[in-house]
């Protein structure tokens, strides 16, 4: 048994539209952006990860930038194969020869069957052996610490690069859930929509997530607010590279429509609700996890809209690849999680 599981090698991935986790023995192994780097005229790989979302949006003609991912299912489905293996190689003790890979990726609560399918197909490709999914609001409860198998009613909402994900969860299972493909990408849209309009300034993707890192909020007053944020870019007037400051305020502006609907996207869940899980959530309120959970004052205005206490989780980001993680190590015990035999 000692040599089999020296040949065994077991790990969770969160696949994320903006960013891609591996946890193994509990650790996360690897955290990159999901992005992929492809040199046109051979087809080949250049780059993945980090090294990939540094040359994009700067590419000449001979190189592309490729997001497999797109609201949270696998858009480009070579690119996606290609980001996977080349993201698994970065792990540092990763056995190439002889090894019997098991994973467990999650997905979408929202996913249809045939993007479930495309998911087990891009396992196969990179040799895993044995292919679990789990749906994203579950690995989030287990990475906050929940307890999954309880009959108690909790409400996940994970906010993420894609989609956004609200569901209630009791006795491991997802009792209502809402997903709507309006999250992190959908604000960066917005951001680069809003600069263009107010102020005449075109800015690229790359630029947009760094004003809605260091500037980006959810309410128009904060207690505690960042300072403001000097933004460059091309002035459509003139073509020119101009710079700009942007306040918080601006920015939760740009933001508000998208916020609106994730707000409308939950209290449709709640209405959802069975009364006696309504109970619970109104005893142990909501959670929230994922990139989005990091938006200033985003708690506060849930808060204030659904009157239920607001938690946003410890480490938001990683929520959901412990949460996968822990699924991976107790896999047996697990019934919520779907092998490619549930699905054939």
């Amino acid at each position: 048994m000692g040599l089999f599981s020296f040949f065994k090698q077991n790990i969770a991935i969160d696949l994320g539209t903006a960013n891609t986790l591996i946890i193994e023995d509990g650790k996360v192994v690897v955290d990159e952006p999901s992005i992929v780097a492809i040199d046109r005229r051979t087809g080949e790989v250049i780059a993945v990860g980090k090294r990939a979302m540094m040359m994009h949006e700067k590419t000449h003609e001979h190189i592309k930038t490729i997001r497999p991912l797109k609201d949270g299912v696998i858009a480009d489905f070579k690119a996606a194969e290609h980001m996977i293996q080349g993201l698994i190689n970065q792990m540092e003790n990763r056995r190439k020869f002889f090894t019997h890979l098991k994973m467990v990726i999650c997905i979408p609560s929202g996913i249809t069957e045939v993007e479930k399918r495309a998911v087990f197909d891009s396992a196969d490709r990179v040799d895993s052996k044995e292919t679990y999914l789990i749906y994203e609001p579950m690995a989030a409860a287990l990475g906050i610490g929940l307890d999954v198998e309880e009959p108690i009613g909790n409400m996940i909402i994970d906010i993420g690069g894609g989609t956004t994900e609200i569901a209630v969860i009791a006795l491991s299972g997802i009792v209502c859930d809402q997903s709507i493909r309006i999250a992190g990408d959908e604000f960066t849209t917005d951001i680069i929509n809003f600069i263009k309009r107010q102020h005449n300034i075109l800015i690229g993707e790359r630029t947009a997530e760094q004003i809605k890192i260091n500037v980006g909020a959810a309410l128009h007053e904060l207690e505690e607010p960042p300072a403001d944020f000097a933004v460059n870019g091309r002035d459509l007037m003139t073509g020119i590279p101009k710079q700009i400051t942007v306040t918080y305020s601006e920015i939760a502006h740009a933001l508000d429509k998208s916020i609106s609907k994730i707000e409308d996207a939950i209290l449709k869940a709640l209405e959802n609700t069975p009364p006696e899980l309504a109970s619970d959530i109104y005893r142990t309120g909501l959670y929230l996890t994922g990139g989005g959970a990091l938006l200033r004052g985003l708690d506060k205005r849930i808060q204030q809209k659904t009157k239920l206490p607001v938690h946003v989780a410890e480490d938001p980001l990683r929520a959901v690849v412990r949460g996968t993680g822990i699924a991976l190590k107790n896999s047996d015990k697990f019934t919520f999680l779907m092998d490619r035999n549930n699905l054939s």
